[in-house]
């Protein structure tokens, strides 16, 4: 049953999107905009494994190889038995953000799931293509499914991505199926306001200047931009734009986008693909703009306490027949 959404909320994120209406939007035309970002998101991270294990978590760093590709993992994990385990892809654009950006929806969640959580700090653009980010992220998946973490071997898994995160995660799921056997043990996809089609979606190519938190004018070229090489056919070809994939046997997904937000057709039609394969549920937030599950609004906060009910249900589902 998709989320609840009251009054209440709807007032609280119309409030804070008049004040994203004066903020800077984001946008990728110049290399030392998104250095600056990471720069200051690394800053504000200072402290961050200590504050988790004060509040209970054990906090664990990886770094996974397959010759000459590597791939640095950072692990929350919960006190007691697990049930399950969590491949986190954050957002960003593919030019920032880290593994830690997303300690605030994934501690709540490892607690409250009982899950191991672990986020993959893939390369970043320019200095990485997206390619070599697919393959990092199918590295960092293959090791979780393959038991590479303790106390995980033969549980659910849930694959999680946000923006340029739900294009890596979709893309990952895609690539996953040639291993029947790891595949097998993917209960569930949670995707937020994904990239599904790198080529511009109709409301990505619409998108103007009164856009919130995105440059509508420049989404367009930034996606031309970090696909050098390849004409928008190429562009669409899957698993690089998983909405073109095949997506028979996927597994079954919670989905968001935000009425507000430059990349909903994305997630609508990719919504409507999945849909005629396995259970979507698809929540269209009202009024809201891109990323708003990091803003300090009432929507935001509920849909992370909805995605965390909806994991918990898949993998009572998922390991019911063991049990039973």
């Amino acid at each position: 049953m998709p989320m609840h959404v009251d009054a209440g909320m709807l007032e609280d994120l119309r409030r804070f999107n008049r004040k994203l209406a004066h903020a800077p939007r984001f946008r990728y035309r110049r290399r030392f905009v998104p250095m600056i970002g990471q720069a200051l998101l690394r800053l504000s991270q200072l402290g961050a494994d200590g504050r988790l294990r004060r509040a209970g978590l054990g906090v664990e760093h990886h770094l996974v190889r397959d010759g000459a590709l590597r791939v640095a993992l950072r692990v929350l994990r919960p006190a007691g038995a697990l049930r399950g385990v969590v491949l986190d892809i954050h957002g960003g654009g593919w030019v920032i953000g880290n593994a830690a950006m997303n300690d605030g929806f994934n501690g709540p969640m490892a607690r409250a799931c009982g899950v191991a959580v672990v986020s993959v700090d893939y390369s970043l653009a320019p200095r990485a293509t997206i390619g070599t980010m697919m393959d990092e992220c199918l590295l960092a998946a293959h090791w979780v499914l393959e038991g590479g973490l303790s106390g995980t071997a033969g549980l659910p898994a849930i694959v999680v991505g946000e923006s340029a995160g739900g294009q890596l995660a979709a893309a990952t799921l895609l690539r996953l199926k040639a291993s029947e056997h790891l595949f097998a043990r993917i209960a569930g996809a949670v995707l937020y306001y994904g990239v599904y089609d790198m080529a511009g979606s109709d409301s990505v190519r619409r998108a103007g200047r009164d856009t919130l938190v995105l440059d509508g004018p420049a989404m367009l070229p930034a996606l031309r931009l970090l696909t050098p090489g390849l004409d928008d056919a190429g562009r669409r070809k899957a698993p690089l734009s998983p909405l073109y994939g095949e997506l028979e046997g996927m597994p079954p997904a919670l989905m968001y986008t935000g009425e507000r937000d430059p990349l909903r057709d994305d997630t609508l039609r990719l919504a409507g693909r999945w849909a005629r394969v396995n259970d979507v549920e698809l929540n269209v937030l009202p009024d809201a703009p891109h990323g708003v599950i990091h803003f300090p609004v009432a929507m935001g906060r509920a849909a992370c306490a909805h995605t965390r009910s909806w994991i918990a249900a898949r993998l009572a589902q998922a390991q019911a027949p063991a049990s039973g």
